[in-house]
């Protein structure tokens, strides 16, 4: 990942920095130093640090055009370049500020040059710092941002996943349905059509839809719970105990509920005596998909992927978690609704 340099941001720290420093010697001087060279001095530290920050600055952004940020290269070459200008920005103010301060003694001294080299060093070590703590802060929002992206694909692809294995399933068991239901009774099967070519339509118009609103998820699965009523009669009972109000308020992610009621379908028994009964409600920020407990005697062969997927889903969208609730006579499944 390629790491984009934040050069404004550069440019303010360096400013910031040089009026802290400078800010620093001006008290220090004002106190102990030479009242006449005050002024000289403090713009000796101000100017110096501000130009060796910027001075790093464009040696990075000309590194960066060459060499990644990250590279050790790039670090090498900062390194080898940065120090030998600081101090040569140091001995180049001097004469400036020596002759604004009235400067008495000789120029150039072993002393004075060591104190610039010195400066130098010092400053170029804090200007490094300062600096690489800007590149670590953007680095760290790339990274993050990195993250997202791959964990928002990660959750686009197993919703299409899941959208991909509705169809192929739904549809064996719906054109057999619709072949018995046209030996029965006609009337019901061009209604079975007619839920039909809705459910599909919505199927396929929504592929590349994450949320959905809750009316929509709603109108979608009345439409597969009403075919399966027509396919099992009174066998299967559902209620929707939600208002249409509420439903606008509302976002779940593309395709929540069918995979629910086909899991309840699969894995329990139910007959005109003993029918599966489904509630839908609301309960505060969340929505309860309940049916009443029969479970089939026969292990019923289950990958879980759909429940599984949704559990995933929603902790990519939201953070929260799908709750799962399972007793004798009850199975409920609880997903926190969306804001729209």
């Amino acid at each position: 990942m390629l790491l984009k340099l934040n050069v404004k941001r550069l440019n303010r720290l360096s400013w910031l920095l040089a009026a802290i420093v400078g800010l620093i010697f001006y008290v220090i001087y004002l106190h102990n130093g030479p009242q006449k060279s005050l002024y000289s001095y403090t713009l000796l530290s101000f100017l110096g640090v501000a130009l060796i920050g910027h001075v790093d600055v464009a040696l990075m952004v000309l590194l960066s055009k060459r060499f990644s940020v990250k590279s050790k290269k790039f670090t090498l070459y900062r390194t080898l370049v940065t120090y030998p200008l600081s101090i040569a920005i140091y001995m180049l103010l001097w004469p400036i500020c020596a002759y604004l301060a009235l400067f008495q003694s000789p120029l150039w001294t072993m002393n004075l040059l060591l104190a610039f080299i010195g400066s130098g060093i010092l400053m170029n070590t804090m200007v490094t710092i300062m600096h690489d703590s800007v590149l670590f802060y953007e680095y760290k929002l790339e990274a993050d941002l990195e993250v997202e992206k791959l964990r928002a694909s990660n959750a686009e692809a197993k919703n299409m996943l899941l959208k991909q294995q509705i169809q192929p399933h739904f549809l064996f068991n719906a054109l057999n349905t619709l072949k018995a239901l046209y030996n029965k009774d006609t009337l019901m099967a061009d209604d079975y059509i007619v839920h039909m070519a809705s459910f599909l339509r919505t199927a396929i118009s929504e592929q590349g839809a994450n949320l959905s609103t809750l009316k929509q998820e709603l109108t979608f699965l009345n439409d597969y719970l009403e075919m399966q009523r027509m396919r099992f009669g009174h066998a299967l009972q559902y209620n929707i105990e939600i208002s249409e109000q509420e439903q606008e308020l509302f976002s779940l992610p593309s395709f929540s509920l069918q995979p629910l009621m086909e899991n309840a379908l699969k894995h329990n028994n139910f007959t005109l005596v003993s029918p599966l009964i489904v509630n839908i409600r609301r309960v505060g920020e969340w929505l309860v998909i309940s049916n009443n407990l029969q479970r089939k005697r026969v292990n019923v062969s289950s990958t879980h992927s759909g429940l599984a997927n949704l559990a995933e889903r929603y902790r990519l969208y939201s953070g929260d978690e799908v709750v799962i609730k399972s007793d004798e006579n009850i199975f409920s499944v609880s997903i926190k609704l969306l804001r729209k």
